[in-house]
């Protein structure tokens, strides 16, 4: 078997794993209701965690996530309230912001030759601070087309749901699937997490690149404070704080090499939705504080990162002997 699985494997099984033993405890969890809350619930982190795998898978970090998806709903909720525009051409208009936004941190990255970390670091400040700039205070989005976009939903047997929003998460997730891996650019970005100056010597516009990377993850930032903004039905500055955190440990434990180069987007999905079993099983249980949700994630990515490390000195030991 090619180790590059390994990781993928394993979460795959632990989902399998806890999800039985959850419905060994608590039947109820097998129900469409609960897996469409599910997606529902997790359905903006998600989205946002799809970006956050091409940044890493590329040998990235990308730390403004979180406050970008903030700032997009604050903004949606301010633009809604005082103007008569629409929603759709207030979301067009937010993702143009948020890709540029994007673009415009991976082109620091490259030209500037900065590290990504400080780069969006400096991007999660200022999102976060705009959003501050816009409001300090939750605003409430009461416009009819969101309620409208609630009654979208497709119906699974035994009353479950898949939402909008959920089955936007799963386009975005098949999208992200075929991106990595049946179109150039998903190639590049994989050369990309190998070496820039080996991928430059393959011949893969590096700046480019890049700039498509980041852009891409404003712009699925964006979405998921579309997304966010529809389920919450508000705008608040404070939102999401720390989801950035949430997001690339999904990525780790869906499978991809904190260092790049390889894994999965749909090892991903697979992460994110542990993540949201934990707190589904925390629900069910009660008497657990919500806190156990991060100690339990904690652990799951101390696990893999030790299992990176483990399959990348296998691999140099058997390039050694071969």
């Amino acid at each position: 078997m090619n180790q590059k699985y390994l990781p993928l494997i394993a979460t795959i099984v632990i989902f399998v794993v806890s999800y039985a033993a959850c419905a060994a405890q608590y039947p109820n969890i097998l129900s469409t209701r609960v897996i469409g809350n599910l997606l529902t619930d997790n359905a903006f982190l998600g989205i946002a965690a799809v970006g956050m795998t091409f940044v890493i898978l590329s040998g990235g970090i990308d730390l403004s996530i979180g406050s970008v998806i903030a700032f997009t709903g604050i903004f949606l909720a301010v633009l809604l309230q005082n103007t008569g525009i629409h929603p759709l051409a207030a979301f067009a208009l937010v993702l143009v912001i948020t890709t540029l936004f994007g673009a415009i941190m991976g082109a620091i990255i490259y030209y500037l030759e900065m590290p990504a970390f400080i780069v969006t670091l400096a991007g999660m400040f200022l999102a976060r601070g705009m959003a501050f700039v816009l409001s300090v205070d939750s605003i409430p989005i009461k416009h009819p087309f969101y309620a409208t976009m609630k009654t979208f939903y497709y119906k699974l047997p035994g009353g479950g749901r898949i939402t909008l929003i959920g089955g936007l998460m799963l386009l975005v997730f098949a999208a992200g699937i075929l991106i990595a891996q049946r179109t150039r650019f998903g190639t590049n970005v994989y050369a990309l997490g190998g070496g820039a100056q080996t991928s430059a010597l393959m011949g893969v516009p590096v700046g480019r690149t890049t700039m498509m990377i980041y852009g891409l993850s404003g712009f699925l930032a964006g979405l998921s404070g579309i997304v966010y903004s529809l389920y919450t039905s508000a705008g608040y500055s404070l939102a999401t704080v720390g989801v950035e955190l949430d997001a690339i440990a999904a990525v780790v434990i869906g499978g991809t090499l904190l260092t790049g180069g390889a894994g999965f987007v749909g090892g991903t999905l697979v992460g994110v939705l542990i993540q949201g079993l934990i707190q589904t099983y925390i629900t069910f249980d009660g008497s657990l504080s919500s806190w156990w949700t991060k100690i339990l994630i904690g652990a799951l990515l101390f696990a893999f990162i030790l299992m990176q490390k483990a399959i990348l000195f296998l691999s140099r030991q058997n390039r050694r002997y071969s």
